[in-house]
């Protein structure tokens, strides 16, 4: 991201004419002044990213000008310039705000250098801006089922190049969590990830957001504003829920993928960038396509790349890792310390069909965490699941307290603490089957999430099952 319009003061004509060369075959527009008041004439009318200042000026110091300045919103950085050194001025220039402090004569070489290390500064202070107005939010991508080891393995394939990546999926499924790690896992992790959610930004300043505007562009654009893009030159863009943009808007996007530049609103300047794009949408683009409501070409510039995401309800065997994830993170963030969940917790977080997917999930987690009392278990009241918790499962009849298996993995000794009181005595065998046989009724049948939530190997259950069909065939 280069400066654009960079201000000369220097009373001597030779050093003004020397940088109005060099800079201008840089394509910067530059202006020239031989006093402080023709400067602050300019800054009165234009905006300036860039001042190379004299010290010593024929209508007073550069530093009075320099106080001025650097006190204004959005100030441009100021290069001081003196022939006449000394320690004490460039500690006081720099106390009054100068980015840097050249010595007269210099060379072409130390223009350039200057020039690229204010750039680069700016750069950074517009990111740092941008990430303060956001939340950081500790994410990855958790689970183990074959739809989210299939994700990790797109996820590996796409990164390191510069694909654009078009991940869909319903809303709440972690789309904005693979742009995350793709990124991360690419040679620009270094370098800004800047997201744009097109569904929250209204349809009259998402032009702005994207691009920018000059001073003036509309009513309230009272200073020079960059766009999303170009805070994210060099790094990576999310355009999150993509779908949502105006036609007219669409065009544009076009071209920033197809040629990588752009005019800010207002602006007659075209910016070049380099930016990676990635973008996520919940709804069915191809049939967006059909019906008119987006751009046919657009959709096969973003969908170079696809990967899906697919809805939780879907990968009933990350629930549990899932939720165990958002426990961890969730009791750190509100200070707390609790026991863990409890079987019937466990039981109604599988048993539930998550409509609102990983989002809603978390958002249970966190209820459930500040409704628990510190050293407890979560219940399922606290989950807020009402029309699960509601239905209690059947309990097996109950057992003593100190009944053990001796099988390979213990099913029983768990789970004694939820058993309540015993008023009868029944065979231990027929108690670890029912609760095998609950557990299988639980999962729909699956039976490596019943294994973890008896919390045995699946060898284990499988071998018990075994046992249970030979039965039946007696």
């Amino acid at each position: 991201m280069a400066f654009e319009k960079i201000l000369v003061l220097d009373d001597e004509l030779i050093i003004r004419k020397s940088l109005q060369e060099i800079l201008r075959r840089k394509r910067y527009s530059v202006a020239a002044a031989a006093t402080i008041k023709t400067a602050e004439k300019y800054l009165q009318q234009e905006q300036f990213d860039l001042i190379f200042m004299d010290l010593r000026l024929p209508d007073g110091d550069g530093t009075s000008l320099l106080n001025k300045v650097s006190k204004k919103p959005d100030a441009p950085l100021v290069i001081m310039m003196t022939g006449y050194a000394t320690v004490e001025s460039a500690v006081d220039c720099i106390r009054a705000g100068a980015f840097e402090y050249l010595i007269k004569p210099f060379s072409t070489n130390q223009i350039d250098m200057v020039i690229k290390k204010a750039e680069d500064y700016t750069h950074l202070l517009n990111v740092n801006r941008f990430y303060s107005q956001s939340e950081a939010q500790e994410t990855k991508i958790v689970g183990k089922s074959p739809a989210i080891r299939q994700l990790r393995k797109m996820v590996g394939k796409v990164a390191p190049t510069r694909a654009t990546v078009l991940i869909h999926g319903e809303s709440g499924t972690g789309k904005e969590v693979i742009a995350g790690e793709i990124h991360k896992a690419s040679d620009r992790s270094g370098a800004p990830f800047i997201k744009v959610n097109c569904a929250a930004i209204s349809e009259t300043l998402i032009e702005s957001e994207f691009f920018g505007h000059e001073k003036g562009a509309f009513t309230g654009a009272v200073e020079r504003r960059r766009g999303r893009f170009e805070l994210a030159n060099g790094g990576t863009i999310l355009l999150d829920e993509i779908s949502e943009i105006s036609p007219g808007l669409q065009a544009k996007l076009l071209r920033v993928l197809q040629e990588q530049e752009f005019e800010r609103v207002g602006g007659n300047k075209t910016i070049q960038v380099d930016v990676r794009v990635l973008a996520t949408t919940n709804r069915d683009l191809a049939k967006c396509v059909k019906r008119g409501e987006f751009r046919e070409d657009l959709y096969y510039r973003l969908n170079v790349f696809p990967i899906h995401n697919p809805p939780l309800r879907d990968k009933k065997e990350d629930i549990l890792l899932l939720a165990d994830h958002f426990f961890d993170l969730l009791q750190r963030k509100h200070g707390v310390k609790i026991q863990g969940y409890s079987m019937a917790a466990k039981s109604c977080l599988l048993a539930h069909d998550w409509p609102g997917n990983i989002r809603e999930l978390q958002n249970t987690v966190e209820r459930a965490i500040i409704l628990t009392d510190s050293g407890e278990n979560i219940e399922p009241s606290a989950l807020g699941l009402l029309h699960l918790a509601d239905q209690d499962p059947p309990a097996p009849d109950p057992v003593p307290q100190d009944s053990t298996l001796d099988t390979g993995g213990s099913i029983l000794n768990h789970h004694f603490n939820e058993i309540p009181t015993p008023d009868a005595l029944i065979p231990i065998e027929e108690l670890e089957r029912r609760y095998i046989l609950h557990a299988l009724e639980v999962t729909k049948g699956n039976r490596s999430l019943a294994a973890r939530l008896l919390k045995v190997s699946s060898r284990t259950l499988r071998n018990k099952l075994k046992v249970y069909e030979k039965a039946e065939q007696l």
